[in-house]
């Protein structure tokens, strides 16, 4: 047998040294990727990133959206509303006379100074579905506008700037909000503050049952003994509210003390409404309340009742408020506030005597 054979049998096959064994230590000859597979490797890579950025653009846009809710909720943001879109029904203003408002010569300087210096500050409202909202506070603000809209046509007055706010679900919530911010920004008579728990106490989606609870949710704030004067109207307008020609004009003092006397001898209440039932004005409205004090006055009493009437009429007024020459003016019984963006410490003793001087001069000459 010839050695080169294995023990098999076989012969061994003899161990070439190639190129291929040089190839695979130098890397030359090792298959590489082609183009196509470069570029599909490539495309799936960018696929992949693409659908991250993607997912974390959606995440970023739902904690926005979330941010958004909750900022609007909170009354943070401000959005511009076509006034048509507002409506006024859902809540009873605050005030008795809404037309009597609308057409008086504060309106008048509340439109003058939207017209020169735009709306300054913004109403409220809720969303009450689709594209419409109900107006929680701002009235004033919004009729003034749809009143310039009316006589102008000019787009700038076609919509209202809003903070949108809550929902209807926290009924009481909207009455306390609406008598917080007016309560502030405007002189609300007992009258109209008794009418709104009046309002409250009879609206079946809140939880006051009667207007004495009323009183307490939305007046809570206040003093004790303005809340006692708040709950003697509420007994005045509920025997003779319909018959008032003015509620506003009634004076603290004698709304209360009607209503204390009518508590007491219920038997005038139908005397006391023949009587404001004849009443044309505000001066005659109070003479009967004063006149209801006093069944049997002595002579001349008559006349000493409506010189009453008439001083407590004119006297019911208790502050107004108007715009003008970019300045907000504030007028009270021996007060006049007035607010502007006028830096007065800066200016001298003797400017500032001058002017309250020429002031005093023009007003009381």
């Amino acid at each position: 047998m010839s050695q080169d054979k294995t023990r098999g049998g076989r012969f061994a096959m003899p161990k070439i040294a190639g190129p291929a064994a040089g190839a695979a230590q130098s890397g030359e000859g090792v298959r590489r990727p082609g183009p196509m597979a470069v570029a599909g490797r490539e495309s799936a890579e960018s696929l992949t990133r693409l659908a991250e950025d993607q997912a974390e653009q959606r995440r970023r846009n739902a904690q926005e959206a979330d941010l958004f809710r909750s900022t609007r909720k909170q009354g943070l943001v401000l959005e511009r509303l076509p006034i048509d879109a507002v409506r006024t029904d859902s809540l009873p203003r605050d005030r008795m006379a809404l037309e009597a408002v609308a057409a008086a010569p504060e309106m008048e300087e509340l439109k003058a100074s939207i017209r020169s210096r735009g709306q300054r500050e913004a109403i409220e409202v809720w969303a009450a579905g689709g594209s419409v909202w109900e107006l929680k506070s701002g009235w004033r603000r919004l009729e003034a506008l749809r009143q310039l809209y009316g006589e102008t046509g000019d787009a700038r007055f076609a919509t209202v700037i809003a903070r949108v706010v809550g929902d209807a679900a926290d009924r009481d919530g909207l009455y306390v909000c609406m008598v917080e911010e007016n309560a502030i920004r405007e002189d609300v008579s007992f009258a109209e503050m008794a009418h709104v728990a009046i309002q409250m106490a009879r609206d079946p989606q809140t939880v006051a049952s009667n207007p004495d609870e009323a009183v307490d949710r939305l007046y809570g704030a206040l003093q004790k003994s303005k809340r006692s004067n708040i709950r003697r109207f509420v007994e005045l307008l509920q025997a003779v509210g319909d018959l008032l020609t003015a509620p506003r004009a009634v004076p603290k003092n004698l709304g209360a003390d009607v209503a204390r006397l009518l508590t007491q001898r219920p038997a005038l209440k139908a005397e006391l409404r023949a009587r404001l039932a004849r009443a044309t004005d505000a001066v005659a409205q109070n003479a009967a309340l004063v006149s209801i004090l006093d069944p049997q006055p002595p002579e001349g009493a008559a006349e000493v009742a409506a010189v009453r009437a008439g001083a407590a009429a004119s006297g019911a007024r208790r502050k107004f408020e108007f715009h003008h020459a970019g300045m907000k003016v504030t007028a009270r019984s021996g007060e006049i506030l007035i607010r502007c963006d006028e830096d007065f410490v800066g200016m001298s003793r003797e400017r500032l005597e001058a002017a309250i001087s020429a002031f005093r001069d023009s007003l009381l000459s």
